[in-house]
């Protein structure tokens, strides 16, 4: 073999060799492939590596504390409403941009919550319990709302009353620095009339008197008698009251008389010869049956203090004038349950008011 020849061998096996090193090297560089055996490593990791990673676990949250700080930031659900109701208020909204205490709120209070003859409230978003509250301390509010009543027993709530209103809202807003929206007074106006005209023609307060038929009955006398039948005194002299089940709820009859008399120093010398037995058919429930409740009342009463039923033209009041009443009044439950007013309802109550 002559030089030239074994030269060009050994050049040839070089080059064999730099090809096979160069694919070796690409194939680690490459990704790996789904036969490729990897070992574990079992190195012990360096101090400042464990504290990395420590540092890094305690920054990223598990999954079940993701899901715990998700419910914790979660918005809580706001709740109805207990004072206003979009059927018999005219409500503004007041926006804020960051939650309020209830001391600043109160601090901006309107002093009288009326406007002319019309109740008003305003009301804060408790940001914790989601309800509709009056402002209170240690509370605090995410917006606000305020809400004018519109139509009571004086009458629908008017041009004036509504701009008195808008302008004790507004006062309060600007303490706040809250953003206040109102209704259009055209359109306020005009439901106040139209639930105005439907609450006259629906109101019924009956009442019937019982006219005593010889002497005169002394005002112990009367309290001891309706004792009998359920009634005990009212906050009002000259007014016995038969309580309603519901705690807090207008009483389900009142049995009155003169109030000079009631307040007389002794009960036993001042004297009446008529008493007033009335029922407010739109503050009482149906369920409650006060209708039955008002005639038993009258009947019984009048039976055991010797008067005479009567209404209040002196008109004897018998069982076939009451009976034309309860059909009458089954009209009317009717009407106002169908306008989502039922009687009873807090709603029917402040409108009947």
């Amino acid at each position: 073999m002559t030089l030239t020849i074994a030269l060009a061998i050994l050049g040839g096996l070089v080059l064999a060799a730099v090809i096979a090193h160069g694919a070796w090297t690409a194939r680690k560089a490459g990704p790996r492939r789904a036969d490729e055996q990897l070992e574990p490593q079992m190195r012990e990791p360096s101090l400042g590596e464990a504290a990395s990673s420590a540092e890094a676990a305690a920054l990223e949250p598990s999954l079940e504390q993701d899901d715990n700080s998700r419910v914790a930031l979660k918005p809580v659900a706001r709740k109805p409403s207990q004072r206003l109701d979009a059927l018999i208020d005219a409500i503004a909204t007041l926006t804020l941009d960051a939650p309020l205490s209830g001391e600043v709120a109160l601090a901006h209070y309107p002093p009288t919550r009326r406007a002319g003859t019309k109740p008003f409230h305003i009301e804060g978003l408790n940001t914790v319990t989601g309800e509709w509250e009056l402002p209170a301390p240690g509370q605090h509010y995410g917006e606000f709302q305020a809400g004018v009543q519109l139509a009571n027993r004086n009458g629908a709530l008017n041009q004036i009353e509504y701009s008195e209103f808008v302008q004790k809202v507004e006062g309060f807003a600007e303490g706040l620095g809250a953003f206040a929206q109102f209704p259009d007074m055209a359109d306020v106006v005009g439901r106040a009339r139209e639930l105005d005209q439907f609450a006259s023609e629906h109101d019924a307060q009956l009442a019937v008197v019982l006219r005593s038929r010889g002497a005169a009955w002394t005002v112990g006398y009367v309290q001891q008698m309706a004792a009998r039948h359920g009634f005990v005194p009212g906050a009002v002299p000259g007014r016995l009251v038969m309580a309603s089940e519901e705690e807090g709820a207008p009483p389900l009859l009142v049995l009155s008389f003169d109030a000079q008399a009631a307040l007389a120093e002794d009960p036993q010398q001042s004297s009446v010869r008529e008493l007033s037995l009335s029922l407010d058919v739109p503050q009482t429930p149906e369920a409650a049956e006060p209708f039955a409740a008002w005639q038993h009342a009258a009947r019984s009463i009048g039976a055991d203090i010797g008067a005479e039923v009567t209404d209040d033209r002196a008109q004897p009041v018998n069982l076939h004038a009451f009976a034309s009443i309860g059909q009458e009044l089954g009209v009317l439950y009717h009407a106002l349950a169908s306008r989502d007013l039922a009687a009873g309802t807090l709603a029917a109550r402040r409108l009947f008011s």
